[in-house]
């Protein structure tokens, strides 16, 4: 059994859930991924905003969502502002506005806390899954279909593997914090 691989896609996938939360946390400037997952009661079922219109940004603190179908203006309008975004959706035409506020010091700071532990939750999610490999491994040592030293060179190859993806999400985080902090 290859358990690097194995690992690497369960890493990976951590990973990737991570930078998808953290698209949705605010920062200085507008971006359609804050508003591509809202969910839009449409056609008598919920669906991604982002699968019923186009989201431009036109200025920095700005998105333009611009519906396929103008008779779903009101839903898409409802769906905003049920949103935890907290923004007042402006209607002009066949295109909705949202408008971002400058964010405050204070909000800038809970925003790196929140990021800060969704980062953690991450990289206890990562020890997890490399515990639950780390007991594969021992097992197939027991079962005779890997010997000790394959056993000690697969534990530290783990272990390797585990500090470059913890030093990919330190590099991910500081990156995302110096965005949220920016004016």
């Amino acid at each position: 059994m290859d358990y690097r691989e194995e690992a690497k896609k369960e890493f990976v996938a951590a990973i990737e859930h991570l930078k998808v939360e953290a698209a949705n946390l605010r920062t200085g400037r507008a971006q359609a991924s804050m508003v591509e997952g809202i969910l839009v009661d449409a056609y008598g079922a919920k669906s991604p905003l982002v699968q019923l219109a186009s989201i431009s940004v036109p200025e920095a603190r700005t998105l333009a969502i611009q519906p396929w179908d103008k008779g779903l203006m009101k839903d898409i309008e409802q769906a905003i502002l049920k949103s935890d975004l907290n923004l007042n959706p402006v209607v002009d035409r066949d295109i909705i506005r949202l408008n971002f506020p400058a964010l405050t010091e204070e909000k800038r700071k809970e925003l790196v806390k929140i990021l800060h532990q969704k980062a953690e939750a991450c990289k206890v999610t990562i020890k997890q899954r490399r515990e639950k490999i780390r007991e594969q491994i021992t097992n197939d040592e027991k079962a005779g279909t890997l010997t000790e030293d394959g056993k000690f060179r697969a534990f530290d190859d783990l272990d390797k593997q585990v500090r470059e993806f913890h030093d990919e999400i330190k590099a991910f985080i500081d990156s995302k914090e110096k965005d949220i902090m920016t004016i």
